[in-house]
């Protein structure tokens, strides 16, 4: 296995015993990979990334997704557990503004997954540990970089959050991950991070510069075969942006529910749906709720989320707020 990395790589491996890459055997084989010491030797997990890039049609998401990438500014999150396809979400965001629109797309991944051709945009992805030392080295000098758009494959700490959200706050689109479970507690998770002398601050920052938190989970279809996808969307209305500024996010759970018509819905809710239409099973979904006692109670009474998705689209689109209205740059 020590063939297959690099010098540089090898000597960062003898450091920290743990390494990520990303490792091509051919043009269709692609491989996400993580090196681990176990009993004094050398153990690692392959990943086989998918060489085409998915429109988000073909994923199984509500079509609300895509209306992200149509925004000026501002900061999406995509969200949800390891394995949770939420790079392949990502990716089919960046290649839907890379089809749309004529922008300058900064990527900053650890390692690089899906390679992106120039489309109308032009797009330049950056892997830590190839060609930058690390997020925040990359993120330091992004904005000096001309970017009209911008990817962070993972929001890790304090310094990247806070390059995030300047970067949002100073007219770019910025794509972020985080390993959260729902919209409430992405919030709480990016706020936390910071000192309590700080937090107020951030809550005004998060109200102003978040647009939506997309949460996604893979739930085993009733069928036996593959996957489907799960998802939470909040959009940040004004009604929302004032519980993130008051720090009532536990009320934001709530505003999903009432807010079909724009496109959002909790997890439950999805899950319910994909029961509903007997794409999962009752048991497999529950191991996915995060309110088992009221989720019976959403089987066959709740309104589809693609459908609700469907009406705001076809009556106007998706309110995302006065300081974000327009199109792309």
């Amino acid at each position: 296995m020590q063939s297959i990395i690099s010098e540089q790589q090898r000597t960062q491996f003898g450091r920290e015993l743990e390494l990520d890459f990303a490792y091509t055997v051919s043009a269709n084989a692609r491989f996400r990979v993580n090196y681990y010491q176990q009993r004094d030797s050398i153990g690692a997990a392959f990943r086989l990334i998918p060489t085409e890039i998915k429109q988000l049609k073909d994923l199984g998401v509500p079509e609300s997704i895509g209306r992200f990438a149509t925004l000026p500014r501002g900061l999406v999150l995509v969200t949800g557990p390891t394995g949770s396809g939420k790079s392949t979400t990502l990716a089919a965001l960046v290649d839907l503004v890379n089809s749309t629109r004529t922008d300058h797309i900064v990527t900053v991944e650890d390692p690089i997954e899906f390679l992106h051709a120039h489309k109308k945009s032009i797009v330049n992805q950056r892997e830590v540990g190839h060609d930058t030392h690390s997020f925040a080295s990359a993120l330091k000098h992004v904005l000096r970089q001309d970017p009209d758009v911008i990817l962070i494959g993972e929001l890790r700490d304090l310094e990247t959050i806070s390059v995030a959200l300047t970067a949002a706050e100073t007219g770019h689109l910025v794509f972020a991950t985080l390993h959260t479970q729902d919209a409430p507690q992405t919030i709480d998770r990016m706020i936390d991070v910071f000192p309590p002398h700080q937090q107020g601050q951030v809550r005004a920052q998060l109200a102003a510069t978040l647009q939506g938190v997309v949460c996604q989970t893979l739930v085993a279809r009733a069928t036996g075969e593959g996957r489907a996808v799960a998802t939470e969307i909040m959009i940040t209305t004004p009604a929302i942006g004032n519980l993130i500024r008051e720090g009532k996010t536990y009320q934001i759970a709530s505003a999903m529910q009432a807010g079909r018509d724009l496109g959002m819905h909790t997890m439950d809710q999805h899950l319910a749906e994909l029961v509903n239409t007997g794409k999962v099973t009752h048991a497999a979904a529950l191991e996915k709720v995060h309110d088992p006692a009221g989720f019976d109670r959403l089987i066959d009474r709740v309104e589809s989320p693609t459908e609700a998705s469907a009406r705001a689209l076809s009556v106007g689109g998706i309110d995302f707020g006065d300081s974000f209205s327009g199109g792309a740059r």
